[in-house]
């Protein structure tokens, strides 16, 4: 059966909850985008917001060719991301947050330039964390996540180059096409199912493409509770990605087992005093070099704030996502005893 020709070529798909600070910012940066209005529909998926984000968000319902905001009731971004995917209909699909930055009008032109020009059934994009409007801490957060030394080995998302690249890190523009042939996001992610979709694309050997001209800024996390919470669903995610494709990650690894010597040397400290002082020695060399490390970034990025908040950012970080993997791997080791009692 011949499929019916959507009206639409972009379809924006928007997973959400208590986005209430930013969902108008980016509802008007995507309205204000130098492509015509009608051929652009917009799903925005919300995950049980407690605030007024959905409210803001059916006010933009008569901008573009449709809007819908429909429930989330899995609440991941995993099931908010296919409930969008499934209620949508145009060629091309991007996937975007409530809280974003668009540089410039020229993203959906581009976008689709792209596509026609790379042929990629993929692209990707550089999501570097530093708005024009963000705080100083924001700003330390961001520098310390797009660090060596933070969150940014292995990803392409603080990159600056055009070409052909493996999707892993980066892709969020998608054809239609592709997910009949990939299948739609993995529903047992919270976190990280972009990295687990977009990596079954570069097992399909399809072409993915980046550009600058597709960049896109995200906020970086206000508080370090909150980018606490990030890191360690972050951390949760990887260890599940791990899991499913057999994959061993040797930097996920290091947190993790860095996280359980911490609090296995610290016990055992109250008990032999040599290994307390190895235990002060472990903590005192980590300390330096974070301390260290703040300081080169502080001066390197001309941001004296980096030193000030950079050793409690790195910190937060490394834990946070360690903790998140050993989560992870506690609940597989806690659902492998639980099939064995049964049995």
């Amino acid at each position: 059966m011949l499929k019916k020709k959507s009206k639409f070529e972009i379809a924006v798909i928007m997973p959400v909850l208590n986005e209430e600070k930013y969902i108008a910012q980016t509802l008007e940066q995507i309205y204000m985008q130098d492509f015509p209005m009608e051929k652009i529909e917009v799903v925005i998926t919300d995950g049980g917001s407690t605030d007024r984000t959905k409210e803001i968000a059916r006010s933009y319902k008569d901008r573009f060719g449709s809007l819908l905001v429909l429930d989330n009731p899995k609440r991941l971004s995993s099931s908010g991301r296919n409930i969008g995917l499934k209620n949508s209909t145009a060629k091309y699909i991007i996937i975007l947050d409530g809280h974003i930055h668009i540089p410039d009008k020229n993203l959906f032109s581009s976008m689709t330039d792209l596509f026609a020009k790379s042929g990629a059934s993929c692209l990707c994009r550089a999501q570097p964390l530093n708005p024009p409007d963000i705080n100083e801490f924001e700003k330390s957060v961001a520098f310390c996540r797009g660090s060596f030394l933070g969150h940014k080995p292995g990803s392409e998302i603080y990159s600056d180059f055009e070409k052909e690249v493996n999707p892993t890190s980066s892709g969020a523009m998608y054809r239609r096409d592709l997910f009949e042939e990939i299948g739609y996001f993995d529903e047992d992610f919270d976190a990280c199912e972009d990295v687990d979709f977009n990596y079954r694309i570069s097992k399909s050997n399809l072409k993915s493409f980046i550009s600058p001209n597709i960049k896109i800024f995200y906020y970086p996390r206000s508080t370090l509770g909150k980018l606490w919470n990030q890191m360690v669903r972050y951390g949760s995610g990887r260890f599940r990605f791990a899991e499913k494709h057999s994959i061993f990650s040797p930097i996920q690894w290091l947190a993790a087992t860095g996280v359980f010597m911490f609090f296995f040397v610290l016990a055992l400290s109250f008990l032999f005093t040599p290994i307390f002082e190895l235990f002060k020695t472990a903590v005192s060399i980590y300390l330096l070099i974070v301390i260290l490390f703040s300081f080169l970034l502080s001066v390197k990025e001309k941001h004296s704030e980096c030193f000030l908040f950079g050793p409690l950012i790195f910190i937060i970080i490394h834990f946070g996502l360690g903790t998140g993997f050993l989560m992870g791997l506690l609940r597989k080791v806690s659902s492998n005893k639980s099939v064995i009692q049964e049995k």
